[in-house]
């Protein structure tokens, strides 16, 4: 079937960006509904958008990373690469990858949602990033998705020389350790347009006053408030070893 000059047009900046993936699709359609956001949908034919090839990009992912994460350390407990798997799969990794991409040029929105900042949305970008797995591994099967995972994840892999443990985990192991309830996350407030949102978090375990953070996702100020929170039991500890120590000398 011959293809309209319009729709030629409109694949010209995907054929570039299926040049930076070093991957010829088979089937361009794939390409283009991974960056396709649901408000688009209707308009480019795709029932739900990109959220299908999400679902089976974030499957993909995690099977390529747990496979690299075996491979890359033999010797390490299930524990320990449960963490580093955590790390590796992150929201934040996936918008590290979707930048270095400029994922944000290529998503395909509604008018509404461009005309309030969708193309600089991480959040879309991160989703789009997962789609784009899911669309070659239908393209090009585990192969081609498993060459784009390692090129852009083993940097990650790379600096994390040694697994280090999220605020939330060191904060409930903290808590644990002393057998006090887990720590309560709230949320205090959300604020700002829903392409740029600001939420508010505070956390609090027993003996402590709550501690707060702010941030664009929850995930985010939840880990930025348990972050604070431990750098004020870091500093009472500090301070009733000062006083112990004072105690002692006395």
């Amino acid at each position: 079937m011959a293809v309209s000059r319009g729709e030629d047009r409109r694949h010209r900046p995907l054929d570039a960006l299926a040049g930076v993936l070093g991957h010829s699709f088979a089937d361009p359609r794939l390409l283009e509904e991974a960056l396709t956001h649901r408000s688009a949908a209707r308009s480019d034919g795709h029932r739900f958008g990109n959220e299908r090839l999400e679902f089976l990009g974030d499957r993909v992912l995690g099977l390529v990373v747990a496979a690299l994460l075996l491979d890359t350390f033999p010797d390490a407990p299930e524990g320990e690469l449960a963490r580093r798997f955590t790390a590796l799969v992150r929201r934040e990794a996936l918008e590290e990858v979707s930048a270095s991409l400029d994922l944000g040029r290529y998503l395909q929105l509604s008018e509404g949602e461009a005309r309030t900042g969708g193309h600089r949305n991480t959040g879309l970008q991160a989703d789009a990033c997962e789609a784009l797995i899911g669309a070659l591994y239908l393209d090009g099967g585990m192969n081609a998705a498993r060459a784009f995972i390692h090129e852009y994840w083993r940097p990650f892999l790379a600096a994390a020389s040694a697994p280090a443990r999220d605020p939330k985990t060191r904060l409930q192991e903290w808590a644990q350790a002393r057998a006090l309830p887990l720590p309560d996350y709230r949320v205090v407030s959300e604020t700002g347009p829903a392409h740029e949102p600001e939420f508010t978090i505070e956390v609090s375990v027993a003996g402590h006053a709550p501690a707060g953070a702010k941030a664009g996702t929850k995930r985010r100020a939840e880990q930025e408030a348990a972050l604070a929170l431990l750098a004020v039991i870091d500093s009472d500890t500090d301070a009733e070893d000062e006083d112990g120590q004072g105690a002692e000398d006395v």
